[in-house]
């Protein structure tokens, strides 16, 4: 088996060009949530050069896409969760194209070995991770329904960590529509920028009534366009996150009310329109703690996050109430460089980013691997899983 999980390793080894190389050419092409289509072009050549069928446009998203190999018959499912969206302006701050490099990578490698177990590995592309809910889609269009572990990393600023969890979050749309008028007169118009402004005064007064762990953030997108003119149309956007899913649905109805409650003091009619929600993250820990035990091979120290950390988001949340999944966060600079910034972005293609790419490929195949030969290990993720997973999200 020692062998096997080294021949993984060096498959690994073998693809490292092939891999930077792609990294580096998914970061000089950053294209935003569900317009990935040259990102997704490029992974789908490397994928079919090494004997990969592709199939594109999954769950009736241009830009996801599965690609599998099968093994001996029976045995887990395991899927590797490839990112490629870039954030707008900023182009890969989170660095995804680090993690479609080590997903690609992980896979690859891992069906080197595929012909002597039983099972399925495949590599699933999910897009829109930074705004629109891929995984969460695709989660409702079935395309996980069969997979049993799902793998995946992400690069990440301070001490690489395993086991951190995430907070439910979505974005909730407000549009105000109202009637124009001279300034002069205003009592002719329906004012949708006062609306708007009212819808957070609301929120403000709302919020020391708010768990600790809620918050809710906003921006004006839009509110008019001269000084002179009572503003007709009004558009913001609130970033809502809590500690579960349950209790953002219930952050999300007061901030609609707030809204609603603008709308009616105003006169001006409302739309809401709430994204798909990305819900709270239960990392699972025998699979972590066998990733952890792999990194720490290729000389990568990690330590277990905290707990109650007030972490960031992501739809892989809803992986990991589906079935047990990792998303590990492997270091690629100082503290004081986060995510979703230009200088990030700069270190997702740096020598340490590189190295991320290709260490990242080769603890994910690895534990793959552990996955793919270790019944027992299988036996423990399901368990973990069903005891951590909450029995209200239980079907």
């Amino acid at each position: 088996m020692e062998q096997q999980k080294a021949r993984v390793m060096r498959a690994v080894d073998d693809l490292s060009e092939e891999l930077l190389q792609l990294s580096h050419t998914l970061h000089a092409h950053p294209e935003i949530s569900f317009e990935e289509y040259r990102l997704v072009e490029t992974i789908r050549q490397m994928l079919t050069r090494h004997g990969f069928a592709v199939k594109t446009g999954v769950a009736g998203l241009d830009t996801a896409f599965i690609a599998g190999k099968t093994g001996k018959p029976g045995g887990p499912h395991i899927a590797f969760l490839a990112e490629y969206d870039a954030l707008p302006q900023v182009g890969h701050g989170c660095g995804h194209n680090i993690i479609a490099a080590c997903s690609v990578g992980a896979a690859i490698a891992l069906c080197s070995v595929l012909d002597h177990y039983a099972g399925k590995v495949s590599i699933i592309g999910t897009p829109a991770e930074e705004g629109g809910g891929g995984k969460v889609i695709m989660l409702n269009a079935g395309v996980f329904d069969d997979v049993d572990f799902a793998l995946m990393i992400h690069p990440t600023e301070g001490p690489s960590l395993v086991a951190r969890g995430a907070r439910a979050a979505r974005t909730v749309s407000v549009e105000f529509f109202g009637k124009a008028a001279h300034s002069s007169i205003p009592a002719d118009g329906i004012n949708a920028l006062s609306a708007a402004l009212s819808t957070f005064d609301n929120i403000e007064r709302l919020r020391p009534t708010f768990d600790y762990r809620d918050n809710v953030n906003g921006v004006i997108l839009q509110g008019g366009v001269a000084p002179n003119i009572i503003a007709d149309y009004a558009n913001c956007r609130f970033s809502l996150r809590s500690h579960t899913l349950i209790r953002l649905e219930k952050l999300t109805e007061r901030v609609v009310h707030c809204a609603n409650c603008a709308a009616t003091l105003t006169g001006a009619r409302v739309k809401t329109d709430p994204s798909p929600a990305y819900s709270e993250r239960y990392p699972n820990l025998p699979m972590g703690a066998a990733f952890k035990a792999n990194m720490a091979q290729l000389g990568e120290e990690m330590i277990y996050a905290d707990p109650n950390g007030l972490y960031a988001s992501s739809d892989v949340g809803n992986v990991t109430i589906r079935l047990p999944a990792i998303h590990e966060y492997l270091t690629i600079g100082p503290e004081n460089v986060p995510a979703h910034t230009a200088e990030f972005a700069r270190r997702a293609i740096s020598p340490r980013g590189d190295e991320v790419c290709i260490k990242g490929a080769k603890g994910l195949a690895m534990t793959g691997f552990d996955l793919l030969s270790d019944p027992a290990l299988q036996k423990a993720a399901k368990e973990a899983h069903e005891k951590q997973v909450p029995k209200e999200y239980q079907k």
